[in-house]
């Protein structure tokens, strides 16, 4: 009732300009709460993490010194003493913290490899909060870690999902041995049309991991490992930035298989397909 006396008594352009302000207004609203909450649809950090001994008998507990001065834990399995065995760096997903990948790093370790399982800030107990230019200068630090505890070991980097993005990003500018991808999507507005319904305009999206627009640029040997069954990053994307990719590289599916499940974490399939590219990747001299 009181809206339409107030229409009444102010005249029209006076009303067009308070609807235009009120319009203005619940965007800006809509736009702030945009801009303030997307990193909490992407980012899930695992809490503190147990002692590296408790998980993973034999590995070091290391860190890893960010070019913003964070101190990030991550967990180390030395290389054989062979000069040309690789290193492995995962890089992980969204979710959880390193020790949820303690079944992939054992695996790894077990063929020989040596294996770095990362925790981004903000993850594990990490400082900081992840975004896309922090989780890039994270892997940044792993490598540079590497280039002093491994010296004269090839490099492999191991992306899954969301790491699989990071890792793109870190071998474009930082070609290592080999890149492996499991569950790789093609940009994160692209699965946020999958789970959300139509994507923001870019210019509102923080954290836009486009590697679809990085993958043709990466020199290094791709191996991309995909279930046939994700739920979350639908096979499509995983295929589309496999035809994308440069050669050499090859595609492993994993029939049945969803997201999160063990066969397409640290399955029999995935870690045969994985020791078998490396092998080939990175031949003795």
């Amino acid at each position: 009732m009181w809206f339409a006396t107030f229409v009444l008594l102010v005249p029209r352009p006076a009303v067009l300009v308070w609807f235009l302000l009120g319009f203005v207004a619940v965007g800006a609203l809509i736009v702030a709460v945009l801009w303030t909450l997307q990193r909490r649809l992407i980012y899930f950090p695992g809490g503190t993490v147990p002692p590296v001994e408790d998980v993973l008998p034999g590995w070091w507990e290391v860190r890893l010194t960010t070019t913003d001065g964070l101190d990030l834990g991550a967990w180390y399995a030395q290389p054989v003493l062979d000069r040309q065995t690789p290193v492995v760096v995962v890089l992980p997903g969204n979710a959880g913290a390193r020790a949820d990948r303690a079944p992939l790093g054992s695996r790894l370790a077990e063929s020989g490899l040596g294996v770095l399982l990362v925790d981004y800030r903000g993850y594990g107990g990490n400082p900081g909060h992840p975004s896309a230019p922090g989780l890039a200068m994270d892997a940044r630090a792993a490598v540079r870690y590497l280039a002093t505890a491994a010296p004269d070991h090839p490099v492999v980097l191991f992306g899954e999902s969301l790491g699989a993005a990071v890792a793109i990003e870190l071998a474009v500018d930082e070609p290592p041995a080999a890149l492996i991808l499991r569950s790789p999507f093609t940009s994160i507005a692209d699965v946020a049309d999958v789970h959300y319904g139509p994507r923001p305009p870019e210019f509102l999206l923080r954290d836009r991991y486009p590697s679809d627009e990085r993958i043709g640029l990466v020199e290094a040997p791709v191996l991309i490992i995909a279930g046939s069954d994700d739920s979350i990053v639908p096979l499509a994307q995983s295929r589309e930035l496999y035809d994308l990719a440069r050669e050499p590289k090859e595609f492993v599916e994993v029939p049945g298989a969803d997201h999160n499940d063990a066969d397409l974490l640290a399955g029999d399939t995935v870690i045969a397909a994985v020791v078998r590219f490396i092998d080939t990747a990175t031949p003795e001299e």
